[in-house]
């Protein structure tokens, strides 16, 4: 039975000694186990993926785990790896992020459930129809936006979602939903140097002569794209491009910077770090 242990925790001596010693103790194999000691704020971080014997279950293990945890002050997560994180993704009109976790989710590259697509808009139930998935269609406008919200937390309720992502949704949600969705929630956004906030942000970074376009993922908060950044990446671009050129590049770099987050946040990889996080890559 494969099985993953993520913590954090004040450093002290003895949580690595602990953590094995404890898995030994129980027959248990460790296949992967990586860890960091975060010198600016005092704490330690770890992720162990391992093998149970055939009796172990999650249950179990997390009891027995318990006055460990308890000991060392850990805020600490054990996972069945067997269990697929059942991941809700919510689009507006630009469908090419959806369209890549699809194709990924398809081919098995995305170890997930996909078990909704939420969507502002019709444009993309077609593909949502030809993978099988249900889509709800959720219109937003400034007169019914607490209930259309209310609506999505029903959809969230009823697929026991694990995940969120928001693959180029362009609502904003509420501060309360933010707030109950914490550390499960993921967004994609364009990132300029300089920045470009609004309407046509790539025709106005073409106008500005600017070299590098580049995609920022993080974990959604009530500050709007101040999340902690889980992924960046950026690609060059020059003079002899156009803007639609501009938003071709935008999109293929949205598109991997997104479904790394995402892969390594149902992988149990990323552990948020106060304002930042800590990716287990």
């Amino acid at each position: 039975m494969p099985f993953i242990l993520t913590l954090s925790c004040p450093n002290r001596i003895g949580i690595v000694a602990k953590v094995s010693g404890f898995l030994f103790e129980r027959g248990c194999d460790i296949t992967n186990s990586a860890q960091f000691d975060d010198e600016l704020t005092g704490r330690f971080f770890m992720r162990v993926a391992f093998r149970g014997r055939a009796e172990d279950s999650r249950n179990g293990l997390t009891e027995e785990f318990s006055p460990i945890a308890a000991d060392f002050g850990m805020d600490w997560q054990l996972y069945d790896e067997a269990v697929k994180p059942k991941v809700v993704i919510m689009v507006s009109k630009f469908g090419h992020c959806l369209n890549d976790l699809l194709y990924r989710y398809r081919i098995g590259a995305l170890r997930a459930e996909i078990p909704a697509i939420v969507s502002n808009h019709r444009d993309f139930y077609q593909l949502a129809a030809s993978h099988d998935i249900p889509f709800h269609h959720i219109p937003v406008t400034s007169a019914n936006k607490a209930g259309a919200e209310g609506r999505l937390r029903e959809v969230l309720a009823d697929t026991g979602a694990d995940l969120v992502v928001l693959a180029r949704y362009m609502q904003v949600l509420s501060t309360e939903l933010c707030r109950d969705l914490s550390g499960r929630a993921i967004n994609i956004h364009h990132s300029f140097l300089p920045s470009f906030k609004g309407a046509n942000p790539y025709r106005r970074a073409h106008e500005r002569g600017v070299k590098l376009i580049g995609a920022t993922a993080h974990f959604v908060t009530a500050d709007l794209d101040e999340g902690p950044i889980i992924e960046q990446d950026v690609a060059r671009v020059d003079h002899a491009m156009t803007p639609d050129d501009f938003v071709s590049v935008g999109r293929d770099v949205e598109c991997l910077v997104l479904s790394r987050a995402v892969k390594w946040h149902v992988e149990r990889r990323v552990i948020v770090n106060g304002h930042s996080t800590v990716v287990f890559r």
